[in-house]
């Protein structure tokens, strides 16, 4: 092999490796990422450790719907992701009573999302007797494992402009593979 040969060889993997780490930093930014869960507030649905990929694209074609699996940037700490369960949409009012959920009169009862949970009150956004009307262009989010989530109860409502994405797929651990509801 030439000198030329080797330079133009070079030259032709150099080029592959930036479109490669293009297309990786286009796929990661806008389309797909993955997530690992730092903390118990999704449990039994997410534990500790599991990895996720989360659909980043969805949310620009179509609004989010309740009882999606959502990551948003934690509106005390922008820099900070969270994931949560979306349980309210702008201009709905929720009321937690007797471990149930609510919104707009009408008790979330879906034995797949809401049913199979029980959720306690906490102020100042959800506390006992507490109708709590969403904002415009916000969301209201629950973890899970309500005895052990920080979530709109505490801190408020999530930002439109905070939403990331849809948690979508479990990936890790492989014993738990599959879509998530």
């Amino acid at each position: 092999m030439t000198r030329e040969d080797w330079i133009r060889e070079g030259k032709e993997w150099a080029q592959s490796i930036v479109v490669a780490l293009l297309l990786t930093l286009v796929i990661r930014t806008f389309v797909i990422q993955a997530f690992k869960i730092p903390s118990g507030s999704m449990r039994p649905t997410l534990m500790e450790g599991d990895k996720l990929f989360v659909n980043k694209y969805t949310y620009r074609f179509h609004p989010p719907k309740r009882g999606a699996i959502v990551v948003f940037k934690y509106p005390e700490d922008p820099k900070k992701d969270f994931i949560k369960r979306l349980v309210a949409l702008e201009n709905e009012t929720v009321e937690i009573r007797d471990g149930k959920i609510s919104v707009d009169g009408q008790v979330l009862d879906d034995p797949e999302t809401f049913g199979k949970f029980y959720y306690y009150n906490h102020d100042p956004f959800g506390g006992p007797n507490e109708k709590i009307k969403v904002p415009e262009n916000a969301y209201y989010v629950l973890g899970d494992n309500s005895a052990n989530s920080t979530d709109s109860r505490f801190w408020g409502f999530v930002p439109k402009a905070n939403l990331v994405g849809k948690a979508v797929f479990r990936w890790w651990p492989l014993t738990k593979i599959g879509k998530l509801k």
